[in-house]
């Protein structure tokens, strides 16, 4: 009777992690599952080559930016091949997810290299942080088709 008690509490513990995944949390995940297959392509060169390639599955876009016409291209390149956009708040940030960072000893970030784009080629393995980006995709485009 124990092993019975004890298996819904371990049922209840992971539906509590999926809810607490943001999306955020996905992105870092999907980056870092790329980077490992080989599958991420950071800078205005190499995405630029990507999304005119249409190899592109995914683009990273830093909204702290400065070049307009930078964001304007990028843009421009993924609504050619119909490639969805995620804005990041910080150029810090995606190059520290995209593995441009020293880190310490801890794992911690000490020191971190600015990129404003990050485009995906290929996601790698298929993980629940990849199904909760991917859902969050969705509800993006269905809710500018309306």
């Amino acid at each position: 009777m124990s092993d019975t008690e004890e298996q819904p509490a371990e049922v209840e513990e992971v539906e509590e992690e999926e809810v607490e995944m943001s999306v955020l949390d996905a992105l870092k995940e999907v980056l870092k599952k790329a980077l490992v297959h080989d599958g991420l392509r950071k800078g205005l060169h190499e995405c630029a080559k990507a999304l005119d390639r249409r190899s592109a599955r995914l683009c990273c876009l830093a909204k702290d930016c400065e070049n307009e016409e930078y964001k304007k291209l990028i843009r421009a390149l993924c609504a050619e091949g119909e490639v969805c956009v995620i804005m990041v708040d910080s150029g810090k940030d995606l190059g520290a997810w995209c593995g441009l960072a020293k880190l310490d000893a801890e794992g911690a970030v000490k020191k971190a290299v600015r990129t404003s784009c990050a485009v995906i080629t290929d996601f790698g393995e298929e993980t629940r942080a990849l199904t909760v980006l991917l859902d969050y995709l969705q509800k993006q485009a269905d809710a500018g088709e309306d």
